[in-house]
């Protein structure tokens, strides 16, 4: 039973103290990236903004470290989509995902190019050739298209991403390398097998990095179905939000204080912070969502005044120049423009310290 309403200033100020944006860290990449349960990385630039704004003294070549060493890895996870998580919850994760996977394969626009081939033979024979060694795209697309050739390649190697744990292996991900995608088997490049999860811990872990927020929050973060009896089971504190959904945290979780000041912010293209609720208005106002998430997939860097998205960004490059290009939504006070001037300028020091900077402004 809901025991106390909780507004929305309250829940956007609890949101930003979990996800490390009322104050930054000194915790280190590694451990950041696990207490988020990862980081999309669609864009394989992604995670690196998306620490920075919420470590202190983030360093670009920390997290590259992190890939190349294998302790940080990149992979389908959730929502069929790129993370950047550590190794061992790669493993957890993987294993916990594969029915949503697999569901998430059977309604894309891949599975009729697949159907043409049986899958336990696609499964064995992909396995057998990432065995012999790790393998780009184009090179998978050959070797299926000539196993299997009653069937789209393209299609196939779609269907490995879901069928089979697959890491993408750095250089890919790793900030100033480049480099194209090269698959991995992911026990192989870990040395570990996957890992069955207790569903409930990841309650816990969401909860943590996400709440206080709902089975149907917790669905829309991962893709994953069937959570309400996971969290029917266990001990946690109930709210009640102002359009009356219940929501759950854990028993001793702290909630923030709605007033508190909320410092200017860059948050990355993609990040989870915007994908993780089924009501994402205690961090997007709704007149500003489909200016940030776009019809094809999209999702925009954005920049958080007093707390809430109020605009986008972007990375500018030209020969030995680099600039934030700010787009905001409404007026911004001169105190606001002074902060997101100063961050964009902090920002572009890690990410292009031999580059001229600049933050520019456009309304929008």
């Amino acid at each position: 039973m809901a025991t106390l309403a909780l507004d929305l200033r309250t829940l956007n100020r609890t949101l930003l103290d979990r996800q490390l944006l009322l104050e930054r860290t000194g915790s280190g990449a590694e451990g950041v990236v696990g207490h988020l349960l990862g980081l999309q990385s669609q864009t394989p630039t992604s995670p690196y903004p998306g620490l920075w704004t919420r470590v202190d003294g983030f360093d670009f070549g920390d997290l590259g470290e992190l890939l190349v060493k294998r302790r940080a890895v990149r992979l389908v996870l959730m929502r069929s989509t790129v993370h950047l998580v550590t190794a061992a919850d790669a493993l957890l994760l993987r294993h916990w995902l594969e029915p949503m996977l697999e569901r998430s394969f059977r309604g894309s626009q891949w599975a009729r190019g697949a159907a043409g081939a049986d899958r336990a033979e696609v499964i064995a024979f992909g396995r057998a050739l990432l065995r012999e060694q790790p393998r780009t795209p184009a090179e998978l697309r050959t070797e299926l298209g000539e196993r299997f050739p009653a069937a789209d390649p393209a299609a196939l190697v779609n269907a490995l991403r879901s069928w089979v744990p697959l890491a993408q292996l750095p250089p890919r991900g790793v900030w100033g390398a480049g480099g194209g995608t090269t698959y991995g088997l992911l026990e192989d490049w870990l040395g570990r097998p996957l890992t069955p999860p207790d569903p409930a811990d990841l309650v816990r872990r969401y909860l943590a990095a996400f709440g206080p927020a709902s089975p149907a929050d917790m669905q829309k973060w991962s893709g994953m179905t069937g959570l309400k009896p996971v969290f029917g089971r266990m001990d946690l504190r109930s709210y009640q939000a102002e359009d009356g959904r219940v929501l759950h945290d854990l028993p001793d979780a702290r909630l923030a204080d709605p007033s508190v000041p909320v410092p200017a912010r860059f948050v990355a293209d993609f990040d989870n912070l915007l994908l993780s609720h089924a009501d994402r208005t205690r961090i997007v106002p709704e007149a500003y969502r489909r200016r940030v998430m776009t019809a094809n997939g999209i999702v925009r860097g954005t920049i958080l005044v007093d707390g809430f998205v109020a605009g986008t960004w972007r990375v500018d490059r030209a020969k030995g120049a680099a600039a934030v290009a700010v787009t905001h939504f409404a007026p911004l006070s001169a105190a606001d423009r002074d902060a997101l001037t100063g961050e964009g300028l902090r920002l572009l020091a890690a990410a292009d310290p031999g580059a001229a900077h600049e933050v520019t402004f456009t309304a929008g």
